[in-house]
């Protein structure tokens, strides 16, 4: 009973930081969208290595995908921390521990971002979906995969537990 409690928890935490990093990361590719990309495209469009990797639009949306994978990447960084912290309670770890359950975070995260950007970019330029929902349903997805991986692989305190007994 403690155990589903805990879990019920965990899960409650876990999708309430994942929702306060999809508005994060809504706001940094909207950011990228209105601010970022017109100035960096404008002053900097005329470079070929800014034009094909960042203000192409044929036959990607390369502003979009690189404002995507940025936005990500920063969304990540914040949540290994509450999700350490807060949601799975991990404390007492050392500086080793932590960089070796950072290095298993992202690289899961690799995987789901994978999958995120997949499924964004799938959803924008063959579906004509708008950025809205095709972020709001990859990050949906991404994220709940990555629940079921950090709470097994990561954070699992119960694996922890037997290994100092």
């Amino acid at each position: 009973m403690v155990e589903d409690n805990d879990i019920k928890r965990q899960m409650t935490l876990y999708f309430i930081f994942a929702a306060i990093m999809i508005g994060l990361n809504y706001l940094i590719q909207k950011l990228n969208q209105l601010v970022i990309a017109p100035i960096i495209c404008q002053n900097f469009g005329s470079i070929e290595f800014f034009h094909i990797f960042y203000c192409s639009t044929e036959p990607f949306n390369m502003r979009e995908l690189i404002g995507s994978v940025f936005a990500v990447g920063i969304t990540y960084i914040i949540k290994f921390f509450l999700d350490k912290y807060i949601v799975f309670k991990k404390t007492g770890s050392g500086l080793k521990e932590t960089s070796i359950e950072f290095a298993k975070y992202f690289g899961f995260a690799i995987l789901t971002t994978l999958e995120n950007i997949g499924i964004q970019f799938l959803l924008t330029n063959y579906l004509n979906s708008p950025l809205e929902l095709s972020f709001v349903i990859a990050l949906t997805i991404g994220y709940l995969t990555k629940f079921f991986l950090d709470k097994r692989y990561i954070f699992n305190i119960e694996q922890y537990k037997k290994i100092e007994e």
